[in-house]
């Protein structure tokens, strides 16, 4: 059986190469990511998050040409979490596009406040970039 899938997209007035060079570091996360936790650090290879559901693994996708911000988090006891990420340069602007996967015990009520909680952490990247100039 598949996931139900919502791609959600925010349009940022930043060149792509700015607001990729700030998304992409790990330490940032935690300034536009409210579900990445305020307390993310790198232990070793991979980076550790405190959640609410405990401390979380977070392996970031290696830098790379082609926007991709995909990561894993991983929760004891639990599955893995996939979370596919983009940036695509669109003219002098950038698309950032989130790929929300529902998790299989994930209720419509949980996967619609999910979303809402994704838009808010796209908006919050997107005043970074726009309107403090960050990056």
């Amino acid at each position: 059986m598949s996931q139900q899938v919502r791609h959600l997209s925010v349009s940022i007035a930043a060149p792509f190469a700015r607001a990729y060079a700030f998304a992409r570091q790990p330490d940032n996360f935690p300034r536009w990511a409210a579900g990445m936790s305020t307390a993310l650090h790198h232990d070793g290879d991979h980076w550790v998050a405190d959640t609410p559901q405990g401390q979380a693994v977070v392996l970031f996708t290696p830098p790379n040409d082609f926007g991709i911000l995909d990561h894993h988090v991983r929760i004891a006891g639990q599955e893995d979490i996939y979370i596919p990420l983009r940036m695509i340069a669109h003219g002098t602007g950038t698309e950032v596009i989130f790929t929300l996967l529902r998790q299989p015990a994930m209720d419509d009520a949980a996967f619609e406040a999910d979303a809402q909680a994704v838009i808010a952490d796209l908006h919050r990247l997107k005043a970074l970039l726009e309107d403090e100039g960050v990056g």
